[in-house]
């Protein structure tokens, strides 16, 4: 009985040849002619297989390189995930097109219980969307910063659909009117610098890559209908604290222009719910809303005030108060807080059985549990430039 060895080491049991070449001449011509023709068939076997593994090789030299070019790009706009979800492609992530948008246009790296509760309930509403907090403080890492021992942050970071991005403004303002305007500002001699840079950084992300923008003191309730729309603070008064559209959408195009045309810094306001209220008289002839309908202009929606201001400003402690019976907010789609108007400092109080922290109990509960405290070590609060 022969035995066989491999032509190449490595193959196993492919491609084998009897050990020895000597012919039996007892055998009939045509053993030998078959013989011949099998050896002939496993040595082109083992030569295709020769050519796919060099194929595969080149391939994956091919992949390399390109991984290592990609690597060396300078740092984008949007660079930061939590490693678990790093695997999602960032251009996929903003080409949803329906990403909800918060900023915080300061170097503060803890979120409030307010932001929380605000992103917590938008990705709670919205758990098919992505849910994005630019944060200035953060760096272009992919994981959080090594020493963060932030419970806020890490609260964040755990829901599935929100996601933690670092605000590279002069990266966002390229290829927008802003752009000239932000490389020849002196921002340290603005007074309102945190909410003008707020303002312009609003603009410029949703009209590049769109979504709805929100205030960090607005709380959702239940989903925008709209794609692009306004939010009324009163009657033919637009406010810039909720907005959304779809992306390159000229009307927020003709705003930035507005925007740097038009620039006052020394007037809260005049670059915020002002502009927007500027441009959406060129844009629509305004009349007053008639009980609980919205407006139509042109291709956008001017929203009654119901839906997202059933409180207005002058009002705002009600929200810190008790009531005997609360509001359903029914014609409402998510709810401004008004933090901006706290100047006191009033408190989220767990036990207080106030209208906010029924608020936060019901649409974001991790927050509740988590980041609230009891009467004897009250949540303080602090302002950011979001919360207008």
């Amino acid at each position: 009985m022969r035995k066989e060895q491999p032509i190449y080491p490595g193959l196993g049991n492919f491609g084998k040849i009897p050990r020895t070449l000597t012919l039996d001449l007892t055998r009939s011509k045509e053993e030998i002619q078959f013989q011949k023709e099998e050896g002939a068939g496993q040595e082109k076997g083992v030569d295709m297989l020769t050519k796919l593994q060099f194929s595969l090789s080149v391939t994956l030299l091919f992949a390399c390189g390109f991984l290592y070019q990609f690597t060396l790009k300078p740092s984008c706009l949007i660079c930061y995930l939590p490693s678990y979800k790093s695997q999602q492609g960032l251009e996929a992530l903003l080409g949803r097109g329906r990403s909800i948008v918060f900023l915080e246009t300061s170097e503060r790296m803890e979120p409030t219980p307010l932001v929380c509760c605000a992103v917590e309930s938008a990705a709670k509403v919205y758990p098919e969307q992505p849910v994005l907090l630019l944060m200035k403080g953060l760096n272009n890492s992919m994981q959080l910063p090594p020493n963060s021992t932030s419970p806020a942050l890490s609260l964040l970071s755990a829901i599935d659909n929100v996601f933690l991005f670092p605000l590279d403004m002069k990266s966002l303002f390229e290829d927008t009117p802003l752009f000239s305007w932000y490389t020849r500002i002196n921002s340290s001699t603005e007074r309102f610098w945190l909410h003008i840079s707020s303002d312009a950084s609003r603009l410029a992300f949703i009209w590049k890559y769109g979504g709805v923008y929100m205030d960090t003191d607005v709380i959702s309730i239940r989903p925008i209908p709209e794609d692009n729309f306004l939010a009324a603070q009163k009657s033919q008064f637009s406010s810039n604290g909720v907005f959304g559209f779809l992306p390159h959408h000229p009307f927020l195009w003709e705003c930035m222009e507005n925007f740097v045309e038009n620039y006052n810094p020394r007037i809260w306001g005049h670059q915020g719910p002002e502009l927007m209220t500027r441009l959406l008289r060129v844009w629509c002839k305004l009349r007053d809303f008639q009980e609980v309908s919205d407006l139509k202009c042109l291709n956008f929606s001017f929203l009654h005030p119901q839906r997202f201001y059933p409180i207005s400003f002058r009002a705002w402690r009600r929200y810190y108060e008790v009531w005997d019976t609360e509001p359903s907010f029914n014609d409402s789609y998510a709810l401004h807080l008004w933090n901006h108007m706290n100047q006191e400092g009033k408190a989220v109080v767990r036990g207080s059985n106030t209208l906010v922290e029924n608020l936060y109990r019901k649409h974001c509960p991790k927050t509740y549990k988590d980041l609230l405290q009891g009467p004897e070590g009250s949540v303080t609060r602090e302002q950011s430039p979001g919360n207008k």
